[in-house]
C-alpha cells in the first residue's frame, strides 16, 4: 500500500507537466524547481477528482528565482 499523500496543482506555468505530486506533509506548501526557479503552491479547502482518487488542491501562490 502506498501511503504517500499526494496533492492536484492549479495555476502556475502552462507547461508545468506534473499535476499530481506528493507533498511532504498534509497541509505543508509545495515546492516545485522549474526553469530555473521554484514554483509555490499552498493548499486550498477544495479536493478534486482524479484517475488517483479524490485529492485536496493546491494554488499555485508565487515564483522564486534560483540564486545565480
Amino acid at each position: 500500500m502506498n501511503d504517500t499523500a499526494k496533492v492536484v496543482l492549479e495555476g502556475g506555468p502552462h507547461d508545468l507537466i506534473e499535476r499530481i505530486v506528493p507533498v511532504p506533509a498534509p497541509g505543508s506548501d509545495v515546492k516545485i524547481e522549474f526553469r530555473n526557479g521554484y514554483e509555490h503552491f499552498r493548499a486550498t479547502a477544495r479536493h478534486s477528482d482524479t484517475p488517483e482518487g479524490r485529492l485536496p488542491v493546491y494554488e499555485w501562490w508565487e515564483r522564486t528565482e534560483m540564486p545565480g
